[in-house]
């Protein structure tokens, strides 16, 4: 099955992604890894109509992602935007390139080292946009918890965030605004 296939070949390239940031962030390679679990993936297919007057919709307002990483493919047809200095720049499609996102559980298990991205989607009037978004997000039902990363933390790094489960970390990420900063409230 085709769609089997590829979830299994994106779930390993997530999985060396998680490797090479921990090893980033001068942490064991599988430290990451080990955090968010052998589980813990949603994939979402997006399909932005064309739109006769884009400047008059939105195809997704900002926001950032509730996972560790987000791999995502689009069509050439753009429209994904992120927000970097307080500007949005427009992020244009690669043939064959992925878009890979820093979640907010990074951030905060990263204690701020690593930056969630928000970005958006713009209507767009050149023809459908296709994307599809592979969420990292560790498992909801688990009871294991998170917490900014010990190695990461020292008198100049302060501790950031609390302790929280995936599953608290969801339940909060799902009952608040699309606009706001939904992982403020971990904040210590």
């Amino acid at each position: 099955n085709a769609i089997l296939d590829h979830s299994e070949q994106v779930q390993k390239l997530g999985n060396i992604v998680l490797e090479l940031l921990s090893v980033a962030l001068g942490l064991k390679p599988d430290c990451l890894k080990e955090m968010k679990g052998d589980r813990g993936w949603t994939c979402v297919y997006h399909y932005y109509p064309p739109c006769p007057q884009p400047e008059l919709a939105l195809g997704t307002g900002k926001h950032s992602d509730c996972s560790f990483i987000t791999l995502l493919v689009q069509n050439q047809i753009g429209g994904l935007q992120v927000l970097h200095q307080n500007q949005w720049v427009d992020v244009q499609p690669i043939p064959g390139a992925l878009i890979i996102n820093i979640g907010d559980i990074l951030q905060l298990i990263s204690n701020d080292k690593l930056k969630s991205v928000l970005h958006r989607v713009r209507a767009n009037r050149d023809g459908p946009r296709i994307s599809s978004a592979f969420f990292f997000t560790g498992l909801a039902t688990s009871p294991k918890t998170c917490a900014p990363i010990k190695e990461l933390i020292s008198d100049q790094n302060p501790q950031l965030y609390r302790e929280f489960s995936i599953g608290e970390f969801m339940e909060n990420y799902f009952s608040r605004s699309l606009n706001e900063e939904r992982y403020k409230h971990f904040r210590i």
